[in-house]
């Protein structure tokens, strides 16, 4: 057994993110393109030689009980394979929290694979990714990480090629929302065509390899539901566009707002401008990061 292990759990923004329908289960059937950025949440897992599961944050207003995806996570396994020692998880919170980027998700698929490991149960990627979805629709993509386009309520995974590296500014403003909120206010019937983003051109463009044909197709259907409520949404996509952005675009059911840059000095004066500059009343959390791509990280999870 491995006594510790120092994990980082990348977050995720959403390229295109569409909604077909409303199943009879509740759940949305979707169609999105999803894409793991350098942003990271920090996790060490301890082993402990008495029983149980210990979660330490750095955030107060997080849950250190089984209502934290990592103890569930964490507890999925140790009781399906009779695991006697106890462990103790730091989580380090970079990652904005109910920001539409799945850091929770994220978080708990990095325990999954970090339990995995330190408790040698010999588990492929998949089979972690078929446990996964049982804590969350987003944790087997955030084992898979990349690029990938998703499907079903999201755990129907198909790899895409790698994107064109690229400078991301993310912000978020300062609010918290719902993802229960957006869908439950989500009224497909009476969507527009020009509402729903372009997946196929999305994937096509990312075989392309073109950053511009990728950016000009950016599209996210929530934004019709989430804009509305929260009006800073635009107002940073708007200001990231007029400070050198390709193009910006809000993840999953937001707020967080991610731009696209394919110049390094644009990106870092937009990042002085939200974080210090006169815009900062805008955002929250400001970062500058780019874009995870797998093939280019070998040794790490």
């Amino acid at each position: 057994m491995i006594r510790h292990l120092g994990l980082k759990a990348y977050g995720k923004v959403n390229l295109g993110l569409d909604v077909l329908r409303k199943r009879e289960d509740g759940y949305h059937e979707v169609r999105m393109i999803m894409q793991t950025v350098g942003l990271y949440d920090k996790i060490d897992i301890y082993l402990k030689e008495t029983p149980g599961i210990e979660v330490v944050t750095n955030l107060y207003y997080l849950p250190v009980n089984e209502n934290n995806l990592v103890y569930k996570a964490a507890r999925l396994l140790m009781e399906e394979f009779h695991i006697i020692h106890g462990i103790r998880i730091h989580l380090n919170k970079f990652i904005p929290v109910s920001a539409g980027m799945a850091g929770g998700s994220s978080d708990a698929a990095t325990v999954l694979f970090g339990v995995n490991k330190m408790f040698q149960l010999g588990l492929t990627r998949e089979e972690l990714m078929e446990r996964g979805v049982k804590i969350g629709a987003d944790v087997p993509y955030c084992l898979m990480r990349g690029t990938a386009l998703s499907e079903g309520i999201g755990e129907i995974l198909t790899p895409l090629p790698d994107m064109p590296q690229c400078q991301v500014l993310i912000a978020k403003p300062g609010v918290s929302v719902s993802t229960k909120f957006v869908y439950e206010h989500l009224d497909l019937p009476v969507l527009r065509k020009e509402d729903h983003p372009d997946i196929d051109g999305m994937i096509e463009a990312i075989g392309n390899r073109n950053i511009y044909q990728v950016s000009e197709r950016l599209g996210n259907v929530l934004e019709t539901v989430t804009i509305p409520e929260y009006p800073v949404i635009e107002q940073i996509k708007d200001k990231m566009k007029e400070l050198g952005a390709v193009n910006a675009l809000m993840s999953g059911s937001g707020p967080t707002v991610f731009g696209i840059f394919t110049s390094p000095r644009a990106a870092e004066r937009a990042y002085e401008e939200l974080r210090y500059g006169e815009a900062r009343s805008l955002a929250k959390q400001v970062y500058l990061t780019n874009f995870y791509n797998t093939r280019e990280v070998t040794n790490e999870q």
